[in-house]
């Protein structure tokens, strides 16, 4: 894979393009995989591709995702797992905030065993809890570092405001917030994280496929002879020096095609072009 690589919390060197394994479960995020064997597959195959960073979360299946991993890939060597925590799952596509301090230290923990590791090496509160006062959260998320259940810490779905509240508290390495060549609401959020030099995962960098942006996005595909969505994934890459795509999938073939995304090499104008949209 030929993408460069960003130091997580100035520390740990990660490639850039990374996986995201909320895919490697069932339908509605709810249960097992359908194909358990091409997820298990499709997870062996990305120290081969060069692919060091994989994000998952408690609440995929829940507990199902973080399981699958450990069995495909521990130990993992150079790979760094992260994981996220704060959400509870009362069905399938159903997703509730729960940011109880007690709560989120037991589900870090849970995790830690999940993956079978001594530390996690990024846990990340999947969403603030309305309901809770931020800074409890703020300071469980702090005593789980104190106490080196987690190495490097991040937020997801965050505001630039909250983002420093919570740097008071702990060292915000990552923030997690939706993000993509055709939603770029985070812009300001994005910014605050090159001053910061936070690394930056967008979530649903592809927008499942859907992301509508017209005929700059498939003349550009065009030219190079790729598909639109690895231009979407070449976009982002070429957008930030701290963005950190995360695409997922649950088959081996779509993997490596967003792989290669990694080696698409947009010019100045191809990138003013998808800017513009």
């Amino acid at each position: 894979m030929k993408t460069d690589t960003f130091k997580l919390g100035g520390e740990r060197e990660i490639h850039r393009l990374g996986f995201g394994a909320m895919r490697l479960t069932g339908k509605g995020i709810w249960g097992p995989p359908k194909d358990r064997e091409e997820a298990l597959r499709v997870l062996r195959a990305l120290p081969g591709l060069g692919v060091d960073f994989i994000d998952t979360a408690d609440s995929y299946g829940p507990d199902v995702s973080e399981p699958l991993i450990r069995e495909a890939l521990h130990p993992y060597g150079k790979m760094l797992i992260a994981t996220k925590g704060g959400l509870e799952r009362p069905g399938p596509d159903r997703w509730k905030p729960n940011g109880d301090p007690k709560r989120l230290i037991a589900q870090a923990k849970k995790s830690r065993d999940h993956l079978g590791v001594d530390q996690i090496d990024l846990w990340q509160l999947h969403r603030i809890d309305a309901a809770v006062p931020r800074d409890e959260q703020f300071a469980a998320i702090r005593e789980l570092l104190d106490t080196k259940v987690i190495r490097f810490a991040g937020l997801s779905e965050v505001s630039v405001e909250e983002i420093e509240a919570a740097a008071k508290v702990f060292p915000v390495a990552t923030v997690q917030n939706k993000y993509n060549i055709a939603d770029r609401a985070s812009e300001k959020v994005l910014e605050h994280c090159e001053k910061k030099n936070i690394g930056f995962i967008p979530w649903f960098p592809l927008a499942a496929g859907n992301l509508g942006v017209g005929r700059a996005l498939e003349s550009v595909a065009k030219k190079h002879a790729v598909e639109p969505g690895q231009v979407a994934l070449a976009w982002l890459l070429h957008r930030s020096p701290v963005m950190l795509p995360i695409p997922g999938t649950s088959q081996v073939a779509h993997l490596k095609e967003n792989v290669a995304a990694a080696a698409i090499a947009l010019s100045a104008e191809d990138f003013a072009a998808l800017a513009a949209r």
